[in-house]
């Protein structure tokens, strides 16, 4: 009797090829669920950036035509980007992540705080003036030794590339005008 209980044991149930078959068919299909989903889900979307218009007299003048053209693709860690439309004209954009954009608007009027005596800071042969915005960090720089203005707006935390980077740029491609301060208040 023992060898018939042996045999009966040998035969109850599916045959192991079968067995690995099916599982082998519940693993594929499993790894194809996941494959499915994973090519479905929609991939992290970065915000959609919208810049708001600012009166910008000179934006379709050739020197904003001329740096707006040489603009480079990074400055330091931020990546141009393309922003929402629609995008003021003579304006660009770059990003890093989530953190807020740096903007670059060309053509703007002069900055109201820009008076005899106002303080000017050098960046690389560059003549800027800062204007912070209270409660935000941002800050925005005006170029202010060109023919036309350029305003940098910074978030807080951005470091020196940025600027220095763009200094380049306008060094190179704008000529350099006497300085045009509004009277002292």
């Amino acid at each position: 009797m023992p060898d018939r209980e042996q045999g009966s044991a040998l035969t109850d149930g599916p045959p192991r090829a079968l067995l690995i078959v099916a599982v082998s068919i519940a693993v594929a299909a499993a790894a194809a669920v996941l494959v499915i989903a994973a090519l479905r889900s929609k991939p992290h979307q970065e915000r959609a950036l919208v810049i708001p218009a600012v009166p910008a007299p000179q934006a379709d003048s050739p020197d904003c035509a001329t740096l707006m053209a040489t603009l480079p693709q990074r400055l330091g860690d931020y990546q141009r980007t393309t922003p929402a439309a629609p995008v003021p004209p003579a304006t660009a954009a770059w990003r890093s992540g989530d953190t807020e954009p740096i903007l670059l608007r060309c053509g703007v009027g002069q900055p109201v705080d820009f008076v005899v005596g106002g303080p000017i800071q050098i960046v690389n042969t560059v003549q800027w003036f800062r204007v912070t915005e209270q409660g935000t960090g941002r800050s925005t720089w005006f170029v202010v030794d060109r023919p036309v203005n350029v305003a940098l707006t910074l978030p807080q935390g951005t470091g020196p590339t940025p600027i220095q980077e763009v200094s380049d740029v306008v060094a190179a491609k704008l000529p350099v005008v006497p300085i045009r301060p509004g009277p002292p208040r």
